[in-house]
């Protein structure tokens, strides 16, 4: 495929981490490169977050989410991101209605609800916050999982 690409084309590569096996296969279709890191280079992603990644299908979601929580509930505090604000909403109530101490954060609460939020997530008081993608921006994270 890349020898179809124009020679003089720009092609630009960027993530959060950059592990050695990524930087070795981006190498190979690289001329010259410019390489410029934001941060400290000895930054390192957290080893003790557990990513979960699934496909499921609509109806599955929501009690493999149930099957994850009872698995991983042992205190530590989960993070679960959904695309809207209005399934952020929903999943919050749904989990609330079953007994989970749930909370949301998305751009449509106030920031002293925002806040109020944050709180109660980083003591651990609801250890289960729900978020959109954008209200992610920024947040310490501890475990989560991705709708």
């Amino acid at each position: 495929m890349m020898i179809q690409i124009r020679p003089d084309r720009q092609t630009l590569y960027w993530s959060a981490t950059w592990p050695r096996e990524v930087e070795a296969l981006a190498r190979q279709f690289l001329r010259n490169p410019y390489k410029v890191i934001i941060g400290s280079p000895e930054l390192k992603a957290n080893q003790s977050i557990r990513q979960v990644i699934e496909v499921v299908t609509d109806l599955e979601k929501y009690s493999r989410l149930i099957g994850l929580l009872k698995e991983v509930m042992d205190g530590s505090r989960i993070l679960i991101f959904v695309e809207t604000k209005k399934g952020c909403d929903q999943v919050t109530r749904q989990l609330r209605m079953d007994g989970w101490p749930a909370l949301s954060i998305h751009g449509d609460k106030s920031q002293d609800e925002r806040d109020w939020v944050l709180a109660d997530f980083k003591s651990g008081r609801s250890p289960i916050m729900i978020a959109t993608d954008v209200a992610a921006r920024g947040l310490g994270r501890t475990n989560h999982v991705k709708d």
